[in-house]
């Protein structure tokens, strides 16, 4: 049987489709699983020994991509993205497809309402309902990320140890997904002499890290933003002990390791069902009881009532206090 799984982005989303490829693989006899993705993100699945092709999408090869899609022959389409490109695709190939309830409707009235009707459930248990047509079982082994076989990254060459050392993500694609400088900066001055690293990617991130370590005197405070891979992050948090993140695809990495994962949830909500999938004696989550929480299912450009409280009430002190010793 041959079946084709989509998911075009991002990072985390990619990763949390995991079990889906995995169950898949396992449960369905003499499937070929492919994957589409953009080309962006293409690393995130090319390790996947439960993936036996990949489709890239990029900006200009769509036309080609479908016309390529098309000649597959698919049995089966698992639209796990669920948007107008994913319809065209899905109308143009005429292969049976199945897709999953994305909840529209609960997560507006969550947002501009405040009324929440949104089910005690993860995204992961939203994708195996959409399957349940084709009696596809959720194994419960989480999700998971797969190294290619080298990775060149040393800790030696930081002066770090595994489990003795705690990450700081720095980015996210929304302004207000992201832990504010000041925050941040409290966050390390509380770690004391705890070796922290800040791991990010982009020109946004390399300013912040930047005024970070103008900021601070700490001794044992390590700047990888944007010179690691995704590859290479993820190893770095692999490693860590703890790992300080908003909403992120970091989130989402941690999920498939043994790490402390402390979350600061800034415009969105794990009610949304997109939390880290791990236990809850892994998983810190910090959230400020506002009137105005959630302000968007996804995120924006700055905060819409001007003060961006969610991230700018976090209690560090708190937060540094739990963590594990």
């Amino acid at each position: 049987m041959k079946i084709l799984i989509i998911r075009f982005s991002s990072i985390g989303d990619i990763v949390l489709t995991s079990p889906i490829i995995r169950c898949v693989k396992k449960q369905i006899a003499n499937a070929e699983v492919h994957y589409l993705t953009k080309n962006s993100y293409s690393s995130l699945v090319t390790n996947n020994p439960y993936v036996d092709k990949i489709h890239t999408l990029n900006d200009n090869n769509f036309s080609r991509l479908v016309a390529d899609l098309k000649n597959e022959n698919y049995d089966l389409v698992i639209d796990l993205h669920k948007n107008i490109r994913t319809l065209k695709i899905k109308r143009a190939i005429k292969s049976k497809w199945l897709s999953f309830n994305k909840l529209n409707l609960k997560k507006w009235l969550f947002v501009n309402f405040k009324i929440d009707l949104l089910p005690e459930s993860h995204i992961i248990d939203r994708y195996f309902d959409g399957l349940k047509s084709i009696n596809i079982k959720n194994d419960n082994l989480g999700v998971e990320y797969y190294f290619p076989n080298q990775i060149s990254l040393d800790l030696n060459q930081y002066n770090i140890h595994k489990n003795q050392y705690v990450v700081i993500s720095l980015g996210a694609t929304y302004f207000t997904k992201q832990i504010p400088n000041n925050i941040i900066l409290s966050l390390i001055k509380r770690l004391n002499d705890t070796p922290i690293v800040l791991i990010g990617a982009g020109e946004t991130d390399v300013k912040k890290a930047n005024h970070i370590i103008s900021n601070t005197h700490h001794k044992k405070l390590i700047n990888l933003c944007d010179s690691l891979s995704i590859d290479e992050s993820a190893y770095m948090i692999k490693n860590a002990k703890t790992i300080i993140t908003g909403d992120t695809g970091m989130m989402h990495i941690a999920s498939c390791f043994n790490v402390h994962i402390v979350t600061l949830w800034g415009n969105t909500h794990p009610k949304f069902g997109m939390y880290a999938n791990v236990q809850k004696e892994q998983v810190q989550n910090y959230l400020i009881n506002l009137s105005c929480h959630p302000c968007s299912k996804l995120g924006s450009d700055n905060c819409p009532r001007g003060h961006f409280n969610c991230m700018n009430m976090q209690d560090t002190e708190k937060i540094v206090h739990s963590l594990p010793q």
